[in-house]
């Protein structure tokens, strides 16, 4: 399915209802929750090496630091030390934003293809690191860049634009999946069409989702709250599901099964 034939069916979408939505959310839920489950400890997981890369190098320059300001009292050379120092630890926050936000881009991007299996009822690998994989892995990497830069810019015009942009970038997250042949450009821009068009029965359904799931998680003792987290990502899929829908099921099943085996 190309960009123009899914700009169509978001443009011709029909009205959608909010409890059937959320009905289906929750019946997919009870078939995923151990796939949901892994990918947040996956994140977690895969999160600790980027932690350690980006903190052993800020220690090991504040100790440099702290030993250069006790034994020289040049005024222009701690300066010196301390511009190199911001320099690094921008870089590396940089670096650790970028990293993580690719690892959990893909890591989501996965479990909806996951999802797809499963309520459709198909056989297929559970392949959690489909898209870090050489087909696709510069493209999620890019994509994460993209995704981290949009975020930091709504985010930096304060309250507002994050409560509007965390819908796009969710639907951003679901055109990757189901279409991961796409350019950069289309994929985001797809996400913002259709979270332009759908916007307030999404946010809806993320806001009582995500209500829910922290309710229920924390009755759980906290930790299910890591139990209940994919909860919320489900609305997304069907709202996709209903507006685009998948072409070509059997032939898109068969590529991930080829592609997975790399």
């Amino acid at each position: 399915m190309n960009s123009t034939e899914i700009k169509s069916r978001i443009d011709n979408a029909n009205a959608l209802d909010f409890g059937t939505i959320f009905n289906q959310s929750i019946e997919l839920f009870k078939k995923v929750w151990v796939q949901g489950l892994v990918v947040v400890l996956l994140n977690i997981v895969l999160a600790i090496p980027v932690i350690l890369i980006v903190y052993i190098p800020m220690l090991f320059f504040g100790f440099i630091s702290a030993f250069t300001f006790e034994n020289n009292y040049d005024s222009y050379g701690h300066t010196g030390m301390t511009i190199i120092m911001v320099i690094v630890v921008v870089l590396a926050y940089a670096f650790m934003i970028v990293a993580m936000s690719a690892i959990g881009l893909g890591l989501k991007a996965a479990f909806y293809r996951i999802c797809k299996l499963k309520d459709s009822e198909q056989l297929g690998k559970e392949d959690y690191f489909y898209f870090f994989k050489k087909p696709y892995l510069s493209k999620t990497i890019k994509l994460g860049v993209a995704y981290s830069g949009i975020a930091f810019l709504a985010t930096m015009l304060c309250f507002l634009p994050v409560i509007y942009v965390v819908v796009p970038l969710s639907f951003i997250v679901i055109v990757y999946a189901f279409n991961p042949d796409l350019s950069i450009s289309e994929i985001i821009k797809l996400g913002f069409d259709l979270g332009n068009k759908k916007w307030f029965i999404a946010f809806g359904l993320m806001f009582i989702s995500g209500f829910l799931a922290m309710i229920i998680g924390f009755l759980m003792c906290g930790f299910g709250v890591y139990v209940t987290t994919s909860f919320i990502q489900l609305p997304s899929y069907f709202i996709y599901k209903d507006v685009i829908g998948f072409d070509n099921e059997s032939d898109q099943m068969k590529r991930i099964e080829q592609l997975s085996t790399f």
